[in-house]
């Protein structure tokens, strides 16, 4: 079976770790261009749109956690998906990135066959989350469109990033239903991704701020749910 094409953007200020990591991906039949820092990242996602960037967070100009928070803040590129490549181990850098709108983290040094396989499953969980959810839902006051990753609150339009999106869509889609973050790390970010379980409450304040306070409930000592109450 032919595969997919997609478009992968390379973000590192060491060209070997772009050389080795393009001759991987390329090898696997994904279409790859690379860039040197942040700020290009940008401008080059403009143009070529890809489906996936894998970036560091240590560049000169600007670094991956700024330019991931650009990208995630620019409706036309919201949608993109971002794994971060660092070298560094603390917590905090982990929270930034994630804080930024980050899918995905790997530490250096890289083994290409261990990439290689966290995209596979990055693509495949959202061609199965694409498939498996329907494209378009209201409730309470708010329609969710799943086609364009936008959401609708009365006459406003809510662009997310493509992780707040999908938490605010699966507990949408359970209305009344209490997950703890253990759950919610499982169903929207999936087991074979490393992410820490405050990721939860970050991306949880995030949607919160865009949509209000009112619909996403803390549940003290156990999770959150989307809270829909009797008319």
């Amino acid at each position: 079976m032919k595969k997919e094409k997609y478009k992968i953007l390379l973000v590192d200020d060491e060209a070997d770790i772009l050389e080795l990591l393009e001759y991987n991906l390329e090898k696997e039949g994904y279409e790859v261009k690379t860039c040197k820092n942040g700020k290009e990242a940008i401008e080059k996602a403009k143009s070529f749109t890809p489906n996936l960037i894998i970036m560091d967070v240590m560049m000169p100009v600007m670094d991956g956690v700024e330019s991931c928070r650009r990208i995630k803040e620019t409706p036309e590129l919201a949608k993109i998906f971002i794994l971060f490549l660092t070298a560094r181990t603390e917590e905090y850098s982990e929270v930034a990135a994630f804080d930024a709108g980050a899918d995905d983290f790997i530490h250096k040094p890289i083994k290409p066959k261990a990439l290689l396989s966290r995209v596979q499953a990055i693509f495949k969980r959202d061609k199965k989350n694409d498939e498996e959810k329907s494209s378009v839902f209201k409730i309470a006051d708010l329609v969710i469109d799943r086609n364009e990753y936008v959401v609708y609150q009365g006459e406003k339009q809510i662009i997310m990033p493509r992780k707040e999106f999908e938490l605010l869509f699966f507990l949408a889609s359970n209305p009344n239903k209490v997950f703890n973050r253990d759950e919610l790390l499982q169903k929207v970010w999936g087991t074979d991704v490393y992410v820490l379980s405050r990721t939860v409450d970050v991306h949880v304040r995030k949607v919160r701020e865009r949509i209000g306070e009112d619909y996403i409930t803390t549940i003290k000592g156990i999770g959150y749910k989307f809270e829909v109450k009797d008319e």
